[in-house]
């Protein structure tokens, strides 16, 4: 029996596929845990999340912000973007089943030696407040103000986490955290803004891993979103998105040894053309 981590897939259909025939993938036996962003601008959304659907015994997942995108959609916030590729899922018979599925899904999930997150997690935040917090958002996602919650989503603000925090505001800066958060100020706000890599972070922003006195080194954090780091090992931190999107490769870790494969993105599927 095998516990991996994938990341970023973002409707990498065949890649995911191949890369699962790579690590000899059973499904009866070994568990897959997926960081988030299984949808949204690659060719084959739908597919995706239908695979997720079919295999939730062995494959779980975390919400990414491209994953809470369609759900807002679902639900009437939000804007379809020129480079979205979910109008297959919007427009299925089965959407509604799918929306109430993928609501179902939460921003955290933890083992012994591992989280997995789509973002990461606040340095401040020990990993039992971070999973409260979670818990906070998938209470909200599962319940009867889900509509409510999408209405209130998007937003850049607030930047800095106070526990005095309430209401949508609360609810906007821990979903900020957990699927959007990249570089951080030296005082641990949000910088929304900063998509680059490491050596192009600019003055008075670090990446949230490499904040000192951080409260959550007692297990590794597994995450994605960030497609320019690439992959890493470091800091109590394996980051997984090698931007399978946009010419890379999709990787898969092994969690017993943290061994690495990694499959390259097919050439042709050019998810702009899906548009």
């Amino acid at each position: 029996m095998a516990h991996y981590a994938i990341g970023d897939i973002q409707g990498c259909y065949q890649e995911l596929q191949l890369l699962l025939q790579k690590i000899n993938f059973n499904h009866g036996t070994d568990t897959l845990w997926l960081v988030g962003d299984i949808v949204n601008r690659g060719p084959q959304s739908l597919k995706v999340l239908q695979f997720c659907m079919r295999h939730e015994s062995s494959v779980q997942m975390v919400l990414g912000n491209h994953d809470l995108h369609l759900l807002a959609l679902m639900y009437g916030y939000g804007k379809l973007k020129r480079s979205d590729t979910l109008a297959e899922i919007l427009n299925h018979a089965d959407s509604q089943t799918m929306r109430d599925w993928l609501r179902a899904q939460p921003l955290m999930r933890q083992s012994e030696h591992y989280v997995l997150t789509h973002a990461g997690l606040l340095p401040q935040w020990t990993i039992p407040t971070a999973q409260q917090l979670a818990d906070e958002v998938a209470q909200e996602l599962a319940g009867n103000h889900a509509r409510d919650y999408f209405a209130n989503m998007y937003g850049n603000a607030p930047k800095a986490w106070s526990a005095e925090l309430s209401g949508y505001e609360r609810l906007r800066f821990i979903t900020n955290v957990f699927t959007r958060m990249r570089a951080l100020t030296f005082n641990n706000e949000l910088d929304y803004d900063f998509k680059g890599g490491p050596a192009d972070m600019p003055n008075g922003l670090r990446a949230w891993f490499e904040a000192p006195g951080r409260l959550n080194t007692d297990r590794t954090i597994l995450f994605g979103h960030w497609s320019t780091l690439g992959y890493i090992d470091t800091k109590h931190v394996i980051a997984l998105d090698t931007g399978a999107l946009w010419g890379g490769h999709l990787t898969a870790v092994n969690l017993a040894n943290r061994s690495i494969t990694q499959v390259a993105s097919l050439k042709g599927l050019d998810w702009l053309k899906t548009v």
